[in-house]
């Protein structure tokens, strides 16, 4: 139950409902914290720079809003009732909070030390991206990264949920609540066991491959869809063997001799396996830059974002 007043400014008793507690008492928390450091409410309204009389005023509403006697007053001072101790501790440490929460959103806005939440695909984390960090913080050298690597849908699922800023990804969203631009483009190879019939070769055509197991990544993947799509483009459907979440484990299954895949090439030569340029169909992955549409951008993200568009075409060199 609360105690409001209507037009006439006459108290009557309504029911709250728990969830409108913060909205209509949040306003006032403040100056309830000043009133009770000072023990004074005309030194609290000097420090807030209010009338005395708003804020004597706005006291009585937050005890009959509560319907709480929170302080006990002797003249022109007052003291803490019991129950206002009680309140004060935890409107102290909400305060501090939102103190708190204001200084870090600020922070991470800061121009020049401002924070970028930036996601990428597993397989661009061992040089691309920190290469494209490097060259950046060359201009920007205080600006801080919260890096996430993960697979395409999932990274584009944390960006709606508020975790992401922007995300490198293959194949380059189409959504409508996205924006996405193409940067690049990285080819595929079909990668054998060393000692596999096609081991030998340095080019082949991806039919040559249909009967063979593919070792792959799981549903969901950009890289299988990619790895699916091209398959039925030489006619055939992947026999699929294995299923991982991560290109270098797929590497180390082929070379152990488990099946055959397509992958972008590795950071660094891996022994056991052949990897072949395949020359039918063009076996290309297509590497995007997306982000929220309509989603502001703090300084630090807008100068990261401009910096990536500026790579156009040169993100893997």
């Amino acid at each position: 139950m609360s105690r409001i007043r209507n037009e006439k400014d006459i108290p009557v008793t309504v029911e709250v409902e728990s969830e409108s507690w913060a909205a209509a008492l949040t306003p006032r928390l403040a100056q309830f914290a000043a009133v009770a450091r000072h023990e004074h409410v005309t030194r609290a309204a000097q420090e807030l720079e209010v009338p005395q009389s708003t804020l004597s005023r706005a006291m009585v509403r937050l005890e009959e809003d509560l319907g709480v006697a929170l302080f006990a007053r002797r003249g022109r001072t007052v003291a803490l009732t019991p129950a206002g101790r009680t309140f004060l501790r935890s409107v102290e440490r909400a305060l501090a909070e939102v103190d708190r929460a204001a200084e870090t959103v600020r922070a991470d806005a800061d121009p020049a030390a401002g924070r970028i939440a930036f996601g990428f695909l597993h397989t661009l984390g061992s040089e691309t991206v920190p290469g494209l960090i490097r060259a950046f913080r060359v201009d920007h050298p205080r600006v801080r990264f919260q890096l996430v690597q993960n697979y395409g849908e999932a990274m584009i699922e944390r960006m709606r949920a508020g975790d992401l800023d922007l995300c490198l990804t293959s194949p380059v969203p189409d959504a409508p609540d996205l924006v996405a631009r193409r940067l690049d483009e990285q080819r595929l190879r079909l990668v054998v066991p060393d000692d596999h019939r096609l081991a030998g070769r340095r080019r082949v055509r991806l039919v040559e491959a249909a009967t063979e197991l593919f070792v792959t990544l799981e549903p969901g993947y950009g890289l299988r869809r990619i790895t699916d799509t091209l398959c039925a483009e030489a006619g055939f459907t992947p026999k699929i063997a294995f299923e991982g979440e991560e290109a270098e484990t797929i590497r180390g299954l082929v070379a152990a001799g488990l099946g055959v895949a397509l992958l972008p090439p590795p950071a660094v030569p891996r022994p056991g396996v052949a990897e072949l340029t395949v020359t039918a169909p063009r076996a290309v992955r297509e590497i995007g830059v997306a982000w929220l549409d309509g989603h502001p951008d703090t300084p630090p993200v807008a100068a990261f974002k401009r910096f990536l568009l500026s790579r156009r075409g040169q993100l893997l060199d």
